[in-house]
C-alpha cells in the first residue's frame, strides 16, 4: 500500500530543522529491529534562536511491503511545542498547538509548516496575548 506522504528519517528531520537554523539534538532507538517495531523509532529536538523548541519523535515504522525488505518507513511522525521547558499552545491565530500539547501524525508537509512558524514567532506575542487575555 502506497501513501502521499515523504519518508522521515532522524537526518532527514534533523536537516529540516537544522536548515530553520534550530540548534539540533537527535537519537534513534531500537525499532531498527524487528523484534521490537512498536518501540520508539527516533527524536529529534530542536532549538530555535527565538527559544522555543520543537520536539519531533517517530514511534514506529510503516511497512510498505510485506516481507519488511526495503518498506520500513516512518511517515507520520509526533510534534511537541516547548516554551521555557514546558508544554506551550502557540498564539491564537495559528491552525496547530491550540488546546493540546502534542500534534500527532503529522507528514512531512505539516512538519515544515510548523517548523516555519515556530521559527518566525516573536516570542513577544505571548506576552501580548497574556495581557489581552487570549492565551
Amino acid at each position: 500500500m502506497d501513501s502521499d506522504f515523504t519518508p522521515m528519517t532522524v537526518d532527514s528531520v534533523r536537516e529540516l530543522l537544522e536548515a530553520a537554523g534550530a540548534t539540533v539534538m537527535a537519537r534513534s532507538g531500537r525499532s531498527e529491529h524487528y523484534g521490537a517495531p512498536r518501540e520508539f523509532s527516533f527524536e529529534v529536538r530542536g532549538v530555535f534562536p527565538n527559544g522555543l523548541e520543537l520536539q519531533v519523535v517517530a514511534r514506529q515504522f510503516n511497512y510498505r511491503d510485506p516481507w519488511e525488505a526495503t518498506g520500513r518507513v516512518n511517515d507520520l511522525v509526533d510534534i511537541t511545542l516547548l516554551r521555557n521547558g514546558s508544554f506551550s499552545p502557540l498564539p491564537k491565530g495559528y491552525p496547530y498547538f491550540q488546546g493540546i500539547d502534542e500534534e500527532v501524525g503529522m507528514g512531512e508537509e505539516q512538519l515544515r509548516e510548523i517548523i516555519d512558524r515556530v521559527k518566525n514567532l516573536n516570542p513577544k506575542l505571548y506576552e501580548l496575548q497574556q495581557l489581552t487575555g487570549d492565551l
